[in-house]
């Protein structure tokens, strides 16, 4: 982060403004977790501030401290727009093209607000005054931290905002254990626990808390799974059919590409998921472990992108026609070590 950057979001942030912090649609914890921490921090600064999501998260992020504050652009999309262009500055938390926030965009487009990006994806767009982006930290939670630390913010930290930080970065370094975990991470972590958080109730409150039909999703995922063994590769797949049987809430889904990562010798796992809403259009997770980068496989493949070792797409196609086009790249290449 450079020092000018840091200087000028202080002063940015030194008197009482209108604000409006966006994370990305189809928001995950790390995107609400630091959403609701730097509320908290400017609602603490004496700023009026909303928090606008595209549309709702997960079942197992309703918990967290601050979430009943949240406006859905989706169900109130013309009190969302005033609120975004008639503020002084628009965070946009957890991604780094305005595509991530889909109808949003126009309106934060429109906006004579200053614009702040605070993310920690690849390849930031330019469309923000001032652009706060790391690719090498694990989420942008962590980033978030750094940069109140380096601001002298750090004493308003208290046991809901290091409660959203926290969350945000547990979920985005799988529990602690991607490679983007570093010394710092468990650092911050430990200056966390400070504050008070009880480290059991958020894991259990994410991880803990499945609904009968998280549990079938997940077992009929199981049973779809597929391995190319000479290509380090496993794939599964849940069918449209399947989901609306099992009466599939947003979220359910959530981890289980990584079940996959669990058996020897595997190195890269995907899952395939047709789209409730929409015809031929399938959603796609990446995982892998090791040198093998999911953001390029997902980037010059699928037109998509993330991390090296998690990333997302969506293809506009049939779920059999997407599976067969992967199993081609799958086995002509040479990408992934035999």
């Amino acid at each position: 982060m450079k020092d000018e950057d840091l200087n000028s979001l202080k002063k940015l942030i030194s008197e009482e403004k209108n604000i409006v912090i966006i994370p990305h649609s189809n928001p995950d914890g790390d995107a609400i977790g630091s959403a609701l921490a730097l509320m908290y921090t400017l609602d603490h600064l004496g700023h009026i501030v909303n928090v606008i999501s595209p549309n709702v998260a997960p079942n197992f992020l309703k918990w967290i401290p601050g979430y009943d504050k949240i406006l859905f652009y989706d169900t109130n999309k013309d009190y969302c727009d005033e609120l975004i262009l008639s503020s002084e500055i628009i965070f946009t938390l957890d991604f780094n093209d305005l595509t991530r926030v889909e109808e949003m965009k126009k309106s934060i487009s429109l906006s004579e607000g200053k614009i702040v990006l605070i993310d920690h994806h690849q390849n930031p767009k330019d469309y923000a005054d001032l652009i706060f982006s790391d690719e090498k930290i694990g989420s942008t939670c962590e980033l978030l931290f750094e940069i109140l630390n380096s601001i002298g913010l750090e004493q308003i930290i208290d046991s809901r905002i290091a409660t959203c930080l926290y969350l945000g970065m547990m979920t985005d370094s799988g529990s602690f254990q991607y490679p983007s975990v570093t010394y710092r991470t468990h650092e911050i972590v430990s200056e966390l626990i400070k504050k008070n958080i009880i480290v059991s109730e958020i894991y259990n409150n994410v991880y803990n808390n499945s609904s009968i039909s998280k549990l079938k999703t997940l077992g009929c995922a199981l049973e779809s799974l597929t391995i190319l063994r000479e290509h380090k590769t496993v794939f599964m797949y849940l069918k449209k059919d399947d989901l609306q049987r099992f009466n599939f809430q947003k979220g359910d889904s959530e981890g289980i590409v990584n079940y996959g990562l669990n058996l020897k010798n595997i190195v890269f796992s995907v899952i395939f998921i047709e789209d409730l809403n929409m015809e031929n259009t399938v959603k796609i997770s990446f995982r892998s472990k090791g040198s093998f980068s999911c953001n390029e496989f997902a980037k010059q493949h699928f037109n998509g992108g993330g991390h090296f070792n998690a990333a997302g797409a969506k293809e506009n196609d049939s779920l059999e026609n997407t599976i067969l086009k992967f199993k081609k790249i799958i086995l002509n290449s040479n990408s992934i070590e035999k």
